[in-house]
């Protein structure tokens, strides 16, 4: 492990090593994973630490305490009315919870392993206090990633959890997860309705989602003409992410329905309701071989 302070202030990078892995963090930019890499060769879309100036643009980042989007930035709960503040550049939601855009601290790392924390303060962009916890540890043959939310704030709230990792496009490039069902979209990206989806088996060229999936069972297969991948996790939803038109794609465990706080019964389609003091942790592992 090493780690290495930027030229920017207050900016740190952490570095774990197994084997043939290289795992970059940010702890400042969301807690975000800068890159992974297996020899030189990228894992996720990656940038060297020091290069990053976004979490948006990392090789991945959490999602807490709420998962895609927060459908017109306002939302009922306990009988109270709250808003949230606009993150995602014009878009009509608030997306992807807080952690992503906040610094995180170091708590611990060694060789193989980091841990960073977020307390969160109730704020325009979410109305409670909580406290985030994120473990990474490496092995040579995988990378697990540890996600938890406790709730401090002195009533029940809404939490949802999962990660947004983007994976590069390369030459047969292709995507094996077993599903059941398909949430199509609205055009502002709101899910109106769910759809039989008899899994996805196909090049990641041909395929054209920006949903969120149920009935995930066993790991996603990701496989290139270089690497094979198993992305496993205890969250029972998948968001499957194939823009045409840029060389990333996102395979993301998450563990509720997109925008579920404002459907009929959220709790039906995966979002939690902590009690103060309640835990909700969750895993998500990706082992990586060569082709």
């Amino acid at each position: 492990m090493t780690m290495t302070d930027t030229s920017a202030p207050h900016t740190s990078a952490i570095e774990l090593n197994a084997g043939a892995l290289r795992l970059a963090l940010r702890p400042d930019l969301g807690g975000a994973i800068a890159g992974l890499w297996f020899d030189t060769l990228p894992v996720m879309r990656s940038s060297e630490p020091g290069d990053l100036v976004s979490s948006r643009l990392s090789a991945c980042y959490p999602l807490v305490p709420y998962s895609n989007r927060l459908g017109y930035r306002r939302f009922k709960w306990l009988g109270h009315d709250y808003t949230t503040s606009a993150n995602f550049d014009d878009n009509p939601h608030s997306v992807h919870g807080v952690g992503w855009q906040r610094a995180w601290r170091t708590v611990q790392c060694d060789t193989g392993a980091a841990t960073l924390a977020y307390e969160h303060a109730p704020d325009a962009h979410w109305p409670f206090a909580f406290a985030a916890e994120q473990r990474f540890e490496l092995t040579p043959e995988a990378l697990t990633l540890h996600l938890s939310v406790v709730n401090t704030a002195p009533h029940a709230q809404p939490v949802g959890l999962g990660w947004h990792p983007y994976f590069p496009k390369r030459s047969r490039s292709r995507l094996h997860a077993e599903l059941a069902e398909r949430w199509d979209n609205d055009a502002s990206g709101l899910p109106t309705r769910k759809v039989a989806q008899p899994g996805i088996d196909g090049d990641i060229s041909h395929l054209a989602f920006d949903n969120c999936f149920e009935g995930w069972a066993g790991p996603a297969r990701l496989r290139d003409e270089r690497l094979s991948l198993r992305l496993s996790s205890s969250l029972p939803y998948l968001v499957v992410f194939t823009p045409g038109n840029k060389p990333y794609y996102c395979v993301e465990p998450v563990s509720h329905v997109s925008n579920a706080i404002h459907m009929a019964n959220p709790a039906a389609h995966g979002l939690r309701s902590l009690e103060p003091g309640q835990r909700f942790d969750a895993w998500m592992k990706l082992e990586i071989a060569r082709a």
